[in-house]
């Protein structure tokens, strides 16, 4: 495992995109003390002051991997082991969205490069915004602590391997299962809101065995979703 930390960097899923195609091994990760251009999904702006996680790691995507996608899935029950080693209990938001009392602690952007997918991982230790459309917290906001991000890094590394390793040995199912012990309760109330602009709301209803969300609608048709925004309609 190759650890690496930088001062500054404009976003580490660019530089690790970058070293990825210079032929970097899988298991490099990059931390940054600080981002200028991090992102989050669909190109969002993700907020990056001293003293949180920002950082990438290399995975070689194997002739008999599951899908790519499917490491969202996997990164998020990484994240979520480590968040619990560390005093706090989250809830993972489908695909790989972490969330305490339905704030925003954390978030996962995956991103092809070649034959390579580089994930990032943004996680609120020390501090969260507070000028936000949705509500973030941080682990030192619901611990009273915010664990050192080097400290943090060396566990979420580790378990990250852990569960890499299970999803080429044993597939996407031990995964699956993991993911909806971590997910809010099957039943939680959802919107989802689709690429093309349509949105529907329904119950959480589980992950179909590709790991797409399953969302139960008022008429109890059950409507398989592969790519939305997820919000938690709040009662």
């Amino acid at each position: 495992m190759d650890i690496r930390t930088v001062p500054e960097t404009a976003s580490t899923n660019d530089d690790v995109a970058a070293l990825a195609r210079a032929g970097a091994a899988e298991g490099l990760w990059l931390r940054a003390e600080r981002q200028t251009a991090g992102r989050g999904r669909q190109g969002r702006g993700w907020v990056s002051p001293p003293g949180n996680l920002y950082v990438s790691t290399l995975v070689r995507l194997q002739p008999d991997d599951p899908p790519a996608p499917t490491l969202a899935l996997a990164a998020a029950v990484a994240l979520a082991e480590t968040v619990e080693a560390f005093g706090a209990r989250p809830r993972i938001k489908w695909p790989n969205d972490l969330l305490i009392d339905g704030a925003k602690l954390s978030g996962i952007l995956l991103e092809r490069a070649d034959d390579a997918v580089v994930v990032g991982l943004g996680v609120n230790l020390a501090h969260h915004p507070e000028d936000v459309d949705r509500p973030a917290t941080s682990i030192a906001a619901v611990t009273g602590h915010a664990p050192d991000p080097e400290t943090f890094l060396a566990a979420l590394a580790e378990s990250f391997v852990r569960w890499l390793y299970r999803w080429r040995a044993e597939g996407l199912a031990p995964v699956r299962a993991r993911w909806l012990d971590k997910a809010h309760p099957q039943g939680t109330a959802l919107t989802a809101r689709l690429p093309d602009g349509s949105s529907y709301d329904g119950l959480f209803d589980g992950l179909d065995m590709t790991g797409a969300l399953r969302l139960r609608l008022a008429d109890g048709a059950v409507h398989v979703i592969h790519a939305a925004d997820i919000f938690l309609i709040q009662d």
